[in-house]
């Protein structure tokens, strides 16, 4: 089995510089390539177990989200891991289920287990973090924020609500908003851009339209249903996420008003669809920068930054529907 000292000897360096670099100090890119490429060539693996002792914490890093199943969350996921494995780290994904008592139990585990950190998407506006942060180990929030002092990397949610509504009104009269749960702050957020978007085209908000739900297709397709029963149902929608939009674009299929007979506009990439995306105006989030960004920030703390918490507003981009009614 090789050893350090086999590792820096094939990089031609110390032995000290191998262990700078799995230790994600700070080290020169020329020496980072050659004492992993060595490393890769004599099959070394690092002893995790004696160096969490030394370190009193292990190179392992938890991401919690809420949604294992939601593409968004993988692609974000797939930052996350890309960033953490070039320093060395490894990711533990934890699927909460958007369950505040879950997600607990996952954190909990991060400190028994003494992970350097966590990256977490927050089951709730009533995520409590002070039990973790008490412990001095880094969280940093994504695509949403969760009320305490951390680091955050967030999307730009009342411009794609406003971006998304802005271009169904354009085309259409009564213009519905289906969002995820009240109680998460980026459902609510691109309610707000909805409403701002009928205020600067000097359009009353139709209020009766404004709905929410889960961020889930059950979720899209449930609401889609209550709204094209209304005795004035809506001509567009606008979907709070991409799994609400799958399933209010189903329950439109099924009732044969498929775009743009009603227009659509969904806020996150379609994941799965029989639609052609030409007939479907999307905003498109940058969920795996989203990751990157989050790795990049939890990694910068695990390593001694000091600066005060900060807040990363990811914009994003509109790919309208080239189908109009």
């Amino acid at each position: 089995m090789a050893t350090i000292y086999d590792v820096a000897k094939l990089a031609g360096v110390s032995p000290a510089t191998v262990s700078r670099v799995f230790n994600g100090t700070s080290v020169s890119a020329d020496k980072v390539t050659a004492v992993r490429a060595a490393a890769k060539e004599l099959n070394f693996t690092p002893n995790r177990a004696a160096r969490t002792l030394r370190r009193q914490s292990s190179e392992v890093i938890a991401l919690v989200i809420p949604d294992i199943e939601n593409p968004y969350f993988t692609e974000m996921a797939r930052g996350v891991e890309d960033v953490a494995s070039e320093a060395g780290y490894s990711v533990v994904l934890c699927n909460s289920d958007a369950q505040v008592e879950k997600e607990l139990t996952y954190l909990r585990i991060a400190m028994a287990e003494n992970m350097s950190g966590v990256i977490l998407a927050a089951a709730s506006d009533s995520t409590n973090l002070d039990e973790i942060l008490a412990t001095g180990r880094p969280v940093v929030a994504v695509d949403r924020s969760t009320g305490h002092d951390i680091d955050g990397v967030v999307m730009a949610n009342r411009d794609a609500g406003r971006q998304a509504t802005e271009h169904l009104l354009k085309s259409y009269r009564r213009v519905a908003y289906i969002g995820g749960p009240e109680h998460i702050e980026t459902a609510t957020d691109r309610a707000e851009g909805w409403l701002l978007a009928h205020r600067a085209a000097g359009l009353e908000a139709p209020l009766d339209l404004l709905r929410y739900s889960s961020f889930r297709v059950d979720g899209g397709r449930s609401v889609m249903e209550e709204l094209l029963a209304l005795p004035e149902p809506p001509d567009a929608v606008v979907a709070g996420n991409n799994l609400i939009g799958v399933g209010a674009i189903q329950v439109l299929t099924e009732h044969s008003l498929t775009p743009p007979e009603l227009g659509v506009a969904v806020i996150g990439s379609l994941p799965f669809t029989t639609l052609s995306p030409s007939a479907v105006t999307v905003v498109r989030l940058p969920a795996r920068h989203m990751g990157v960004m989050a790795a990049r920030m939890l990694l910068a703390r695990i390593r001694g930054d000091k600066q005060p918490a900060r807040t990363v507003v990811l914009r994003n981009e509109v790919q309208a529907a080239s189908a109009v009614r």
